[in-house]
């Protein structure tokens, strides 16, 4: 379980993260915790029935039915993302159902934690280029009308992938079976960063180190630095709609739908990097109350996180158009209008046209 000052059984039995079921949990939690458990299982199903058929919803339109774009490009890959996710997340419902007991393989195990960690990582950067892309559309419309392609678009997702999966490979590498420290019938799906069934203090403090070296890590690249170019990004686009309002008219709806998407984002895996980094500190300043947080806390931050492989599409459906349209219309219709590409064009018009008018004040 869980490497703190209180125990000496390094197993960690996770979803996602370092999961520490609560063995070591006291008494009056106990209650609690199953019920978190319960909630957890309730969850990964619905998000799981949702992220599938939503997610694959999005895939058959933007890949199949709809005339490709930069735009759809960028939804296509980061829907792909969360139905891949989902699509394993019946491994987790399992998981979390048998309390904690893995039947499907030391392979499986791998897999599944890859995928999550591809899943997390491929997402944020595919956002993090639509920050990108957007940015520039608004603050150079003319070179973006010249420079954007559907072909350099999927070039870049490309390459996003390729950058997920390498930063996604530890997470297969050191993903490890074995049987229960409390119960050898039950066998925990868990990170073995030493490669070693010892206990001796060097391996501990080398499963601390590695363990402390990935958390932080995946914080920075898979957070921190990710949405610190998003911020500036939408900071910059806000700077400039606000000298421009023809252009912020024409640039509203994409740009609701990717803030949406964004803000989504940040609210459903921010809390669950928070827990992570506070088990991380955990190991030095350990507390009955932080543990507590963190055995409680955990479940509910990693259902979050979770589920925000099924909100997309519903965000895409509800902020596409008017509701009323939304009865009338097919879901493909409303797809459409939701990832319709805008016309740089008309904004690089608007842009010679305001900068013509400014020349001749002076």
């Amino acid at each position: 379980m869980l490497v703190s000052s209180e125990t000496e059984d390094p197993l960690y039995v996770e979803m996602y993260t370092d999961y520490f079921f609560g063995n070591h949990t006291s008494d009056s939690n106990s209650q609690l915790r199953d019920s978190l458990n319960i909630m957890s299982t309730v969850v990964y199903s619905l998000a799981f029935v949702l992220g599938v058929l939503g997610n694959g919803v999005v895939i058959c339109v933007t890949g199949f039915m709809m005339k490709k774009t930069v735009s759809t490009v960028w939804f296509l890959n980061l829907a792909v993302a969360d139905f891949l996710f989902t699509a394993f997340l019946p491994l987790s419902v399992t998981y979390t159902a048998l309390e904690f007991h893995w039947p499907f393989g030391t392979f499986m195990c791998k897999l599944s934690s890859a995928v999550s960690a591809l899943n997390m990582f491929a997402s944020v950067y595919i956002l993090m280029m639509i920050s990108i892309d957007r940015c520039v559309s608004v603050l150079l419309p003319v070179w973006a009308q010249n420079h954007r392609s559907v072909q350099k678009a999927s070039r870049v997702s490309l390459c996003v992938w390729v950058l997920a999966l390498i930063l996604s490979t530890p997470f297969f590498i050191f993903r490890d079976t074995k049987p229960s420290f409390f119960n050898e019938e039950v066998i925990n799906c868990f990170n073995n960063f030493a490669f070693s069934d010892d206990f001796t203090p060097e391996q501990i403090q080398l499963r601390l180190f590695r363990h402390r070296a990935i958390t932080v890590t995946r914080f920075l690249l898979s957070f921190a630095i990710p949405f610190t170019v998003i911020v500036a990004c939408y900071a910059a686009i806000i700077h400039r709609l606000r000298k421009n309002p023809n252009l912020a008219s024409q640039s509203s709806r994409t740009f609701k739908i990717i803030a949406a998407v964004i803000i989504v984002f940040f609210l459903c895996w921010a809390p669950f990097h928070v827990i992570v980094l506070m088990e991380l500190t955990s190991h030095q300043y350990s507390s009955v109350l932080i543990q507590n947080v963190i055995t409680l806390g955990l479940p509910i931050a990693t259902s979050l996180a979770f589920l925000n492989s099924c909100l997309n599409p519903l965000l895409y459906v509800f902020m596409g158009q008017d509701f009323k349209d939304k009865v009338c219309k097919s879901i493909v219709k409303v797809l459409e209008n939701a990832f319709q590409e805008e016309d740089t064009q008309a904004d690089s018009k608007t842009v010679e046209t305001t900068q013509g008018n400014e020349n001749s004040k002076l």
